[in-house]
């Protein structure tokens, strides 16, 4: 028997070399204001795009806005946000979840500052040094900052090139094919605005579902468009479900007791109640139920059943906590244990 080979294949399709310009000038025409888009030559960019990118892994861009606007206002410069400790960043990023990247964005920053003398180094292989620091962050800084002929291949990037050539993003090759196609991709002098434009357009034209091609740029090359047998996008994957009983011990001061000794790895260190992976019939009496109700966290959906106990004593490793009134970081995930806890009072 013959082994079966998988491989992923490369369309030796040259892109068309009015793509570029035709994906520019829509760009010029329909951006929208955020404000990590500064000029070229101001002093605050790369602040502001190192700053954006790490926000922005995992995150919508409105819901990065605010706390991009929070964290410039307070701290100006790389050098002024390399100098703070880490419970001051993770304070400052709370509620943006995924705290990892708070930590590796400081870290970053230290990095650059005394290594670089707050600069970026010009090359993929020591951006990538960088903690946190990816093929896809790498390349986007590398363009953003030196306007280097790279692209950025995100999941709106990757959908935009998937729909022009009509085919499977699993069966193309993006860093060959950005490869073979350089001459025809990077003919301005506008490869930064390439990488957003292209993002861009993935977002708002070429979306996931029902892409808006009446209001494209690329309708005569675009082979989706002239195909009566369109690809069909990969689908996400569904998100695990997991089944979490969440036990509160509260008093009558309106506080609930929290622990960072947990085992919950996507806030492994963080102040979270009793969480135990248990069956319903196996709670002890002394806790009442309160709620069942869900929640998401990255690919994790949660199923919780939620328990309360009023309590003078809690375990040593505990400590009491008012929802408001704390220097340390309280998760979004315990404030809406906080939230649903507070209908008891």
């Amino acid at each position: 028997m013959y082994e079966r080979l998988s491989f992923t294949i490369i369309f030796t399709m040259h892109l068309n070399p009015t793509l570029s310009k035709k994906i520019l000038a829509w760009y010029d025409n329909n951006k929208r204001n955020l404000p990590w888009r500064v000029s070229k030559k101001s002093p605050k960019k790369l602040y502001y795009r190192l700053l954006s990118e790490f926000m922005l892994q995992q995150t919508q861009v409105k819901t990065v806005i605010p706390y991009f606007e929070k964290f410039t206002k307070k701290y100006k410069t790389i050098k002024s946000l390399s100098k703070i400790n880490e419970n001051q960043i993770l304070k400052l990023w709370e509620g943006l979840g995924y705290y990892r990247r708070a930590r590796n964005l400081l870290t970053s920053t230290k990095v650059l500052v005394k290594k670089y003398n707050s600069k970026l180094p010009n090359t993929l292989k020591e951006i990538k040094k960088l903690p946190g620091v990816g093929d896809y962050t790498a390349n986007a800084l590398l363009g953003f900052i030196y306007n280097k002929p790279t692209i950025a291949v995100d999941g709106n990037v990757k959908r935009v090139f998937s729909r022009y050539l009509n085919k499977k993003d699993k069966k193309i090759d993006f860093e060959k094919l950005i490869s073979i196609n350089k001459k025809n991709l990077f003919i301005t002098n506008r490869n930064s605005d390439l990488i957003e434009a292209l993002m861009e357009f993935g977002a708002l034209i070429c979306k996931p579902k029902d892409p808006k091609c009446n209001h494209g740029c690329i309708n005569k090359s675009c082979m989706y468009l002239k195909s009566s047998k369109k690809v069909k996008i990969d689908k996400r994957r569904k998100n695990k479900i997991m089944n979490y009983n969440i036990f509160c011990y509260v008093n009558k001061k309106k506080q609930i007791a929290l622990t960072k000794e947990n085992k919950i790895s996507f806030l492994k260190n963080f102040n979270l109640p009793l969480i135990k992976i248990t069956k319903v019939s196996s709670v002890k009496e002394e806790w009442k139920f309160l709620k069942n109700y869900k929640n998401s966290i990255s690919n994790l959906r949660l199923n919780i059943n939620l328990y309360y106990k009023f309590s003078k004593k809690i375990p040593k490793t505990y400590n009491w906590y008012n929802l408001n009134k704390n220097k340390e970081v309280i998760p979004s995930f315990t404030k809406k244990i906080f939230n649903q806890v507070s209908t008891l009072f």
